[in-house]
């Protein structure tokens, strides 16, 4: 029962390497760069103040700016063998062998049979499918013989008997609905922990040697559970639970993950289990699962998925992926539903269990004070150059309960919040009236129109998002006078020169949304700025590749998978 917090490598590894999850520190969005806050470190830096000799072999690609020297070597030769003589050592050693972009890898060599790999239930069961299951587990077997040389360096030195050792993954496999979707699939990893019999009194009572613990535990705790095994209290600015060594705490009845902007594609995503049902709650359920994401798009099971999806040669369960709208509740039982395709939340006889993690999902977030219930744009502008926990800690800059409440009706989709809507419209933040224009935008035809004077005048609102919201809601389901009216706010919004990187992603999304609908700004999108001087330039990255999908879509390409087909190409053609 192990989970990574976030189903995507910085995500996951921001929460690993802090102790903090993603969202009470504005980082669960893909590379979005933010300070620590004050007085916080990165914990490697905690245990080279013990003492320990810190090494990190290579990958780092975490969502947070570093707060001074965090290791003593970070580079593709750092090893615990550079240490000084004698000095206790943390040595950490990436395979990234197994990395999505492994799985899709050709020519392969085959270890495992493609014939005899179980295809989940979401997955259609293609040869393509079939394939990039077994290349999956063969990358997986050839990351565990790296791991066995790993450990015979050990053997060699002498030190087995003198070395902790954990080894697990960043998140769940690579394939499309694990790798980014923060339900079990996506979240569960392994986690194996050796404690030599030297070090016996750090084990948890459960501990035995070749058993399994029930122990929830997930990256959030990682850093508390270090700083526990060399002896040092874990500050209480970490927010995980140490599951090992001096410090440890009695087991917790729950674990949390977090979905926020996956590269290009923004999305709001919280999900809990109790190791046996599984809760996501979505805050964009007018977005589909299977948002066209570059990267994921070039893995050839997601490209006849799609394809499939498009020529309605699916069944319910791997449709799923594609549909919209999202349920805003989801709730799977892991020992009926291991692929959870059943959503139990209209279940009479589960809503004891679909309360239960619903009311712990809303206990953490008020806990963490979750900065996710603003729109990524906002939380950049309110931070200025603190970090965004530091920043967004006061109701004066984040009146958090008032924001969360908005959220939570605008998006259960009862028609009858409308009135409640409109009148988050006027609101004095614009964190309210963001919610008021999503609230109204996923209710469709009915809402925009009954709302349509509200909507046109927060065209013109002070906060970029809110602008946007506005104009996806006009551009839907709006006249087409209002059409013209929001295709005007998008295209002054999405310059990323103007409005920053953040902004101008979340508009191009809408733009891309739009299709045909915004045909008149392909000019505009051909010739656009796309880079924000002031970001950091991997978030630069992300308007770049949605001026490219806007471009396809309007003309180069008509369908997704088409999408998906001409960016595998081009892919393939840079190989060497």
């Amino acid at each position: 029962h192990v989970w990574s917090c976030a189903p995507v490598c910085a995500a996951a590894r921001t929460t690993l390497i802090s102790g903090m999850l993603g969202p009470s520190l504005g980082a669960e969005h893909m590379r979005s760069m933010v300070a620590m806050p004050v007085g916080t470190k990165m914990f490697p830096q905690l245990l080279r103040e013990a003492g320990y000799y810190c090494s990190n072999n290579a990958k780092e690609d975490y969502n947070l700016t570093k707060p001074g020297a965090v290791w003593d070597e970070s580079s593709g030769t750092a090893h615990w063998k550079n240490r000084p003589a004698g000095q206790p050592f943390f040595s950490v050693f990436n395979q990234e062998q197994s990395h999505e972009s492994k799985i899709r890898v050709r020519p392969h060599t085959q270890i495992h049979d493609p014939a005899k790999v179980r295809v989940p239930a979401y997955h259609p069961d293609t040869p393509e499918v079939r394939r990039d299951w077994a290349q999956y587990y063969d990358i997986v077997s050839q990351v565990d013989a790296l791991a066995g040389k790993r450990l015979k360096e050990l053997e060699d030195a002498g030190l087995t008997e003198d070395t902790i050792v954990f080894y697990w993954a960043d998140h769940g496999s690579g394939m499309p609905r694990n790798k980014r979707w923060p339900c079990n699939s996506g979240l569960q990893v392994p986690l194996v922990v050796y404690i030599p019999e030297k070090f016996k009194e750090l084990r948890p009572p459960e501990y035995r040697p070749g058993g399994k613990s029930e122990r929830l535990v997930s990256f959030v705790d990682f850093a508390p559970t270090m700083c526990s095994i060399v002896g040092v209290k874990p500050p209480e600015w970490m927010q995980g639970h140490a599951f090992l060594g001096k410090f440890i705490e009695p087991p917790q009845s729950f674990i949390y993950g977090f979905r926020g902007r996956m590269d290009e594609r923004y999305d709001m995503v919280r999900s809990v289990t109790d190791g046996r049902y599984v809760y996501l709650r979505h805050y964009m359920p007018h977005l589909s699962q299977g948002q066209h994401v570059n990267y994921q798009f070039v893995t050839p099971t997601t490209v006849v998925w799609r394809k499939l999806f498009d020529e309605g040669k699916l069944n319910e369960a791997q449709s799923i992926f594609w549909k919209t709208p999202k349920s805003p509740e989801e709730l799977y039982d892991l020992q009926t539903d291991r692929d959870e395709v059943h959503n139990l939340a209209n279940s009479l006889e589960h809503q004891p269990i679909l309360n239960k993690l619903r009311e712990a999902q809303q206990a953490l977030a008020v806990k963490i004070r979750d900065t996710g219930f603003l729109p990524e744009a906002e939380v950049h502008a309110r931070s200025g150059k603190l970090s965004p926990r530091d920043a967004l800690s006061g109701d004066e800059a984040y009146p958090f309960a008032r924001i969360m409440a908005a959220a939570e009706l605008a998006t259960l989709l009862q028609p009858e919040a409308l009135p409640d809507l409109k009148k988050y419209l006027k609101d004095a933040d614009s964190g309210v009236r963001y919610w008021g224009a999503m609230g109204i935008l996923m209710r469709g035809q009915s809402a925009v129109d009954a709302a349509n004077p509200e909507m046109l005048a927060a065209l013109n609102d002070a906060s970029p998002s809110v602008r946007i919201a506005a104009a996806e809601a006009l551009g839907q389901f709006g006249t087409d006078a209002d059409l013209q009216k929001a295709l005007s706010a998008l295209k002054t919004t999405a310059n990323p020169t103007k409005t920053g990187a953040y902004a101008a992603a979340a508009a191009m999304n809408v733009i891309d949304r739009l299709g045909n609908k915004a045909a008149s700004l392909k000019e505009f999108v051909q010739t656009m700025p796309t880079k924000d001087p002031n970001a950091p330039a991997r978030a630069n990255e992300y308007v770049s590749r949605l001026q490219q999908d806007v471009l396809r879509g309007l003309g180069e390409a008509t369908s997704e998978s088409e999408n998906a087909n001409i960016k595998t190409k081009k892919r393939a053609k840079k190989k060497p």
